[in-house]
């Protein structure tokens, strides 16, 4: 599973790392988080605020810190 944290570094998209960290680790789950802060490799996605999550190239959450309860129910849903 490749898990995209997408956004410019702000301190959402670092929150956002934070919590796809601590969900991955609480559900044990073999997982590669990538950071991706390039705004056109984040506009190739259609998105257009950040920070938003992508699950196997998929858009999951876009323009909000998603909690860490949310992240873990859209990473099960994939599994």
């Amino acid at each position: 599973m490749k898990i995209g944290i997408l956004g410019t570094g702000c301190p959402k998209c670092k929150k956002l790392t934070q919590n796809v960290e601590e969900a991955v680790k609480e559900l044990n789950i073999d997982a590669e988080i990538l950071k991706v802060t390039n705004i056109n490799e984040i506009m190739n996605y259609g998105v257009m605020m950040t920070p938003a999550l992508a699950v196997d190239g998929e858009v999951k959450s876009a323009g909000k810190v998603a909690g860490k309860e949310e992240i873990k129910k859209i990473l099960l849903s994939g599994v």
